[in-house]
C-alpha cells in the first residue's frame, strides 16, 4: 500500500533530477532529446510527494521499448504507456516510490501542458503556495488512499493548467 506522504521542499530534489536525467541519457543517447525536471519537486518551495518527476522528450516513442532492461537495471520499473497513448512510462522505489520517469515523442502536446504547468508554478509563488497547502491537507485527510488524495487536488490541478496555458 502507498502511503501518501507530503513534505516540504526539499534542497536535494534538483540534485536527485539531475543524477536520474544523466543515467537516463546515458541509456537513450542519441534518441533522448531533452530531459525535464517537472512536477511539484521542481519548483523551489512547493510541498510535495518526495518523488522526482523527469519529463525526457525522444526522437520516437516507438524506440523506448527497446530500452525496458536498461531501464530496469536502473532500478526503473516498466510501465507501458499506463493509461496515457503516446507515453512510456516508469518508476523506480515501489511503493516507496522515488521517481516517475515520462517519456514523450518530441511534438506531443503533453510536453507543453506539463512544462506549461511548472513554469507557471514556479512563476506564480502565491499560487504554489496555496497548491501547496491543499497537498498537506489532502494528504493528512487521506494517508493511506492515493485516489482520493488525486482526486481532491485535481480541480485546482485544471485550474492552473488553464491559465498556464492561456486558456483563462
Amino acid at each position: 500500500m502507498r502511503k501518501v506522504i507530503v513534505t516540504p521542499y526539499d534542497e536535494r530534489w534538483p540534485i536527485a533530477f539531475a543524477k536520474a536525467a544523466a543515467e537516463i541519457r546515458g541509456v537513450l543517447e542519441s534518441n533522448c532529446l531533452n530531459v525535464e525536471h517537472i512536477g511539484s519537486t521542481a519548483v523551489p518551495g512547493l510541498a510535495a510527494k518526495p518523488v522526482i518527476d523527469l519529463l525526457v522528450i525522444v526522437s520516437d516513442i516507438e524506440a523506448i521499448d527497446r530500452f525496458e532492461e536498461d531501464f530496469r537495471k536502473l532500478g526503473y520499473q516498466a510501465k507501458g504507456e499506463n493509461g496515457l497513448p503516446g507515453r512510456r512510462y516508469f518508476e523506480r522505489g515501489g511503493n516507496e516510490r522515488t521517481h516517475h520517469v515520462h517519456c514523450y515523442e518530441q511534438g506531443n502536446p503533453e510536453i507543453s501542458r506539463h512544462l506549461a504547468f511548472r513554469d507557471f508554478l514556479k512563476a506564480n509563488p502565491q499560487v504554489a503556495g496555496t497548491y501547496g497547502e491543499l497537498k498537506v491537507k489532502l494528504a493528512k485527510q487521506y494517508p493511506l488512499d492515493i485516489e482520493q488524495y488525486i482526486n481532491g487536488k485535481q480541480a485546482m490541478v485544471q485550474e492552473i493548467e488553464k491559465k498556464a496555458m492561456g486558456e483563462i
